[in-house]
Parts: C-alpha cells; structure tokens; sequence
C-alpha cells in the first residue's frame, strides 16, 4: 500500500502542477490577484507531493521492497545502509525523480523567498516552472515509472552498479541536479520577463543570486564529479572529456556567463537582450545534457539509460521548451533595448570580453561533444573526438580570458584606467613571471608551455586579491587603517576574490600534475621493489578479505622515503557477488598537494605477479581545492546583504512617494 501512496503522489503531483502552469498565467493576463496570489502555494504542494513520491521510494529501497521493479534492479539485502540510500538515485527513474524533486523545490524557494518580487512576474515565473514539472512528470510517470510492481516479489535483489556502490554518489549527483536543474529558475525567469515585457536591471538583481547558487552547486558537483571517477575507476585521470563530462560543464561555462552578464546589466543597464539569451541557453544546455545522459545515444561510464524510446520523448521535451524560448525570445527581441552604453576600456568591457570568450568556449565543446553523434547518425560511421581537439581549441581560447581576469575587479563602470589597472598589477605580474623562469631554470626537461601555464596560474592567484589590497590602501595607510578598511568591505568583493584565486589554483593543479607527473607500469610480487619520485615501494604481499557484499584481494605497499617508513598504501580488486562484477579500489597516499596513486592490473597467468600502475601526481588536489575556493566565494557573495534573493523593499517613505506619484 506504502508504494501505491508514492505513485498516487506523483499522479496528484502531476495534477497539481498543471494547475500550478495554467491558474497563475490566467491570473497575470487577466489581473486577477487572487488567481495570482495562488501561484507559491501551488508551488510548495507540487513539491510536497513530489517529496512525498521521493520518501516512499527511498522506503522501498531501505526496507529491501523487491516488489518494486526499480529497487530489485538496483538493491541488495546486502547492501551497506548508505549505499540502499543512495541506490534511489543510482538508476535512471530514480534520478529523474530527484530531478524533478529538485525542479519543484525551486519553484518552492522562489515561491518561499519572491515576497520582494513583483507579483506578476513571480506568478509568471512558477507558472513556466509548472510546466517544466508537467513535461518531465508526464515523462516519468508514462516512460520512466520508478513504483513498477514485481508480481511474484523476488526474494534478492541484482544489486547496485558496483562501480556506484561509494560515498561520491551520495554528493555527486544531488550537487549536480541542484546546478544544472537549478539553473531552471533563471529560464523562467527570462520567459516570464518576455511574456510580461519587463527587463530591466531589478530583474537582473532578482536572477543574478538564482544564478550564483546554481553555479556554486554545479561547480561542486562537476569537481565531486571528477574526484569521484579519479580515485574510483583506477585510471588516474581527472578529466577524459567524456561526452557526458561536457554535458555539464557546457552549463557551467553559459551559466558563468551569464552570472557576469547579469551583473553588468544589474549595474549599467546594459546587455539586457544578451543576458535573456544566455539564461535561455543556460538551461537549454541542461537539458541537453538531461537527453545525452538518458537517450541511449552514448555508451559512457555516466549514462543511466540505453532506451531510444525514452530518448526520443526528451528529445520532444528538448525541442519543444528550447524552440518555443527561442521563438518567444525572437518575437520579443526587436521590442527590447540593450540599454546604457559603456567603452570598451571598462569593467563592463571586461565583462563582455569574459561573456565572448566564455560562449566561444561554449560553442567548442558543444560542437565536439555532439559532432560524433552527427556523423553517426547521418553515415552511420563511429568517430570520436577526443582530447586532442579540446586542447587544440578550447585551451587557447582561455588563456587570453585568464591573463584578462584580474584587471576586471580593477575598472570602473563605464570608462576605466587600462594603464592604471596594470600599474596595480604590475607586481603580481612580475612575481609570477620570476615563479615561471624559476621553474624553467631550476626543473630540468621543463616545457615552455608549463613555464606559461604556471605564470598564469600565479598571476590568476596573485591578481585576484589586488582589488581588496587597493581599497584597503596598504601600504599608504597604516596597517590599522588598512585592517579597518578590509573588515567593512562587503563580502561580494570577498567573493569575487576567492572566486578568482579558486580559477588560479585550479589551473596551477592542472598544469602541475600534466607537466611533473610520472607513472610507471610493472609486474610485481611480493617483495618486489621499486622507486618513484624518490619514494621507495615494497610490494609486502595479498590479504582477501569479505565486505558485506564483495570478497576483495587486497595488495599492501609499503613506502619509504630515504630509508623512512611514510605509510602503507592499499589498493585492491573486488568481487561484487551478486552481479560476479569486479572493480579496482586505487590506493592513494596524499602528501601536501600530491599524491601517490597505485591501482591493480590483472594477474599475469601462470605467475604469482601482478601488473601495478603507479603514478607520482604533483600538486594534483589543487585541481580540487580550487573549485572549493570558488564555491566558497560563491558563498561569500550569496552571503553579502547587498545580495539577497530578490530586491529590497522601498522603504514607507519611498512607498508613500510612489503613491502619490501614481
């Protein structure tokens, strides 16, 4: 009965969302209020319903339900408690639902925080939200129904993809959905504000804290993201511009985009058709990630669904939501003006340079990801395109944007300094400069490009702080000053600061591990030694031993660096035994920012060896530290009383002004 109330509930949640699309778009055409005012309670029943849908399945699946066709799939009796949690959301219908859980909670926010908006535009916005809801509800409960009954009920489950069966799926996707998906609000937004003619920067001031808390979880979730397959798949890799990698990350690019765009329209007024266009793009990219990950069209690590049917009902949804935006946008265009004017030397310059460079970025992955689909479809021929071509054309198309991120901060509005801008930088520039010839002088085989790779990466470091050095004065003003000075700075500059030096730690990781790693590859046994950036690894011997529901071999490895024992590194093989799959468990011992990295090969046959890679992987965790510091500053921002959800109210006096006015 338990199961049939979760169905029921996404029935009634479908209902109700359709209510929630068509009574508050009636309410704005016809100036009813109370029509209007309908609009966040629906939005919170919608979620309710959806929520409640959510809680009977993840019940199913913590009590061992094998009546349910989606829980004999993807559970075990076996399975450790976390993993029967996380397994809800480890298939395909169990993830849409969290999709759509995560779709109804932001209109519920926005229906919970929107007092501050006008009331039209937020009934407009949670009405194209409903609709959205309606289209992948519709969706799920026809093609995708996650309380399928099993009549007789087995009595075991097949047990989840071992490969999901880690603490990253329990933090992977939730962020991921609450970026991507969150991004859902900005495009509302952006068509509410086309169907009602109201775009201005207030509307930018409402979106733009929408937009940094998307962008601030999917920027988590993509970093989790490539931890997760780092140390999980044994590979030693970070990032394989998988096809379903970029299926997220082309989000994250638009989504940056348009979280400057939108400040300069908050600002200046400016770029007001530019800044609609990207929110459309923005989650129009999401769903097309949403169609790659679940068409069957790609055979990847991360895909959930081989079904074309399925495929082909998201590919209507996709069209349909990106077509008709695109078509509303194209009839509304001509009415709209870009607003106030700016020279090309100031911040807001700056920002259409970062707008520029970030939608060509864009249009690269987007054209290397979907390209081998197109071929194939249309010859019937298997291409792939592989990192080769992105760091042809996605590389250098950042590296100008990087060297152009720190003057930013430093121009004003309207008309900046360029040259007094690069006299506040100049000292970054030159110790970032000395830190490259000092690599080049003092690390032998050092590649010209890691010299410039690392010089960008300090200056990105470097520069993101010269903002908050010049409002404080130092050194001109004294040091108590200086410190009184940075206190009442507002945390937005804080922000984009830690934001910025997040980018330059990032890239100092990437180029790190990709200039100095090492790796070598052998057959080893136990007593086997062998040396790895001045490390000494003695192969100590196997141990099996039974998890809950695998049987491992586990190798152990003991380092030692200049005769000191340092630690006593672990990898293994295991044995899932329900699904008889195996997987490799890396072992990874982290030292400051590097790591050493083993993973178990195969056995060679008729021996007592074993093929063991090893990596030696320099400054690696910086490649994730960064995105934590960006985060961060994004937190900083959404924490600035300056920026808060939605606009501040007029004050009574204001109120009595306009009033009178009217």
């Amino acid at each position: 009965m338990i199961v049939e109330i979760g169905h029921y509930a996404l029935v009634l949640a479908l209902m109700l969302a359709i209510i929630q699309t068509v009574v508050p778009f009636v309410g704005v055409k016809s100036g009813d209020a109370r029509q209007i005012a309908m609009a966040p309670n629906l939005a919170f029943a919608v979620f309710a319903g959806i929520a409640l849908s959510f809680a009977v399945l993840t019940w199913g699946y913590v009590t061992s339900d094998f009546s349910i066709l989606n829980v004999w799939e993807n559970s075990n009796s076996q399975q450790p408690l976390l993993f029967k949690f996380t397994g809800v959301w480890g298939n395909h219908e169990g993830s849409m639902l969290l999709w759509v859980l995560i779709l109804a909670l932001f209109g519920a926010l926005v229906g919970l925080f929107g007092s501050n908006l006008p009331p039209t535009l937020r009934a407009m916005a949670i009405s194209v939200q409903g609709l959205i809801a309606v289209a992948f509800l519709g969706f799920i409960l026809f093609t995708s129904n996650p309380f399928e009954r099993l009549s007789p009920a087995p009595l075991e489950g097949q047990d989840l993809n071992p490969i999901l069966q880690d603490i990253g799926l329990a933090i992977h996707p939730p962020l991921l959905y609450l970026g991507y998906v969150g991004f859902s609000i900005c495009f509302s937004f952006a068509i509410a504000a086309l169907i009602e003619g109201r775009i201005d920067a207030a509307w930018a001031r409402w979106v733009r804290p929408w937009t940094l808390t998307a962008w601030g979880f999917l920027t988590a979730g993509i970093a989790m993201g490539s931890y997760w397959a780092y140390y999980e798949l044994g590979w030693g890799g970070w990032w394989f511009w998988d096809p379903v990698e970029n299926a997220s990350f082309m989000p994250w690019l638009a989504g940056t985009a348009l979280l400057h765009s939108a400040l300069v329209m908050e600002k200046r007024e400016a770029l007001k058709v530019w800044t609609i266009l990207l929110a459309i793009l923005t989650f129009s990219l999401s769903l097309l990630g949403t169609f790659l990950v679940r068409s069957g069209v790609l055979t990847s690590v991360h895909a959930f669904a081989t079904d074309p049917t399925r495929g082909v009902v998201i590919l209507g949804i996709l069209v349909f939501f990106i077509g008709g935006a695109l078509f509303l946008f194209a009839l509304r265009s001509s009415s709209l003006s870009n607003g106030g004017m700016f020279h090309p030397i100031s911040r807001e310059g700056g920002l259409v340079l970062n707008n520029l460079v970030l939608t060509t970025a864009t249009a690269t992955v987007f054209v290397g990801t979907l390209y081998p689909l197109l071929i194939e479809a249309l010859t019937g021929e298997k291409i792939s395109v592989g990192a080769p071509y992105f760091d042809a054309t996605f590389v250098p198309l950042m590296v100008p944007l990087l060297l152009a991120v720190p003057f930013g901060p430093l121009l004003a509005w309207k008309r900046g300094d360029l040259y007094g801008a690069a006299q506040r930088l100049y000292v970054f520039a030159g110790v970032a400069l000395l830190i490259g010839l000092l690599t080049l002088v003092f690390i032998e085989g050092m590649h010209v490009l890691a010299v410039i790779g690392i010089a960008i990466g300090v200056w990105l470091l470097l520069g993101a702080f010269a903002e908050i050095i010049q409002k404080s004065g130092w050194p001109k003003a004294g040091a108590s000053v200086a410190a009184a000075r940075l206190r009442g700075l507002p945390r937005s500059v804080w922000g984009t600061a830690l934001a910025h030096a997040g980018l330059g730690v990032c890239v100092l990781g990437i180029v790190s591990v990709s200039s100095f790693q090492q790796e070598e590859v052998l057959r080893m046994k136990p007593g086997a030694i062998t040396e790895l950036a001045g490390y000494t690894i003695t192969m100590k011997g196997f141990e099996e031993r039974q998890g809950p529901n695998f049987v491992e071999d586990v190798a152990s490895f003991e380092v030692h660096r200049d005769s000191d024992y340092v630690a006593t590194i672990m990898p293994s093989k295991r044995i899932y035994t329900a699904r008889r799959m195996p997987t490799t468990e890396s072992g990874i011992f982290t030292t400051g920012f590097s790591q050493l990295y083993l993973a178990l090969g195969d056995p060679v046959e008729g021996t007592d060896e074993i093929v063991v890679r090893l990596w030696w992987k320099p400054q690696v965790t910086l490649i994730w530290l960064g995105p934590v510091l960006m985060v961060i500053g994004g937190l900083f921002s959404l924490s600035d009383r300056r920026l808060r959800v939605g606009a501040p109210k007029p004050s009574a006096k204001r109120r009595q002004t306009l009033a009178a006015a009217e």
